[in-house]
C-alpha cells in the first residue's frame, strides 16, 4: 500500500533499446522478456512506477540508447 492509502499498480511495459544486448546487459535485465526486433532489442516486464524508474536507471547505467517506452494494455 502507498503511504497515502492507495495501492501500487503494476503494469506491463515495453522498453525498446537500440542495438543488441551483451552478456552484462542480458544479466541486468534477466527479469524481463528479451526479444530481438530488427536493429533493436525489446524488453517486456511487469512493473510498478518504482520498478519502471529502476529499469530506466539500468538503461542509463549501461549506456544503452532508449528508443521507445510504452505501457501495454492491461
Amino acid at each position: 500500500m502507498c503511504p497515502w492509502g492507495g495501492s501500487v499498480r503494476t503494469h506491463r511495459y515495453r522498453i525498446t533499446i537500440s542495438g543488441g544486448l551483451g552478456a552484462m546487459a542480458r544479466e541486468a535485465f534477466g527479469d524481463f522478456l528479451i526479444e530481438p526486433n530488427g536493429a533493436n532489442t525489446v524488453l517486456i516486464g511487469d512493473m510498478d512506477q518504482a520498478g519502471l524508474f529502476g529499469a530506466l536507471h539500468r538503461v542509463l547505467a549501461l549506456n544503452l540508447e532508449l528508443v521507445a517506452l510504452s505501457r501495454l494494455s492491461d
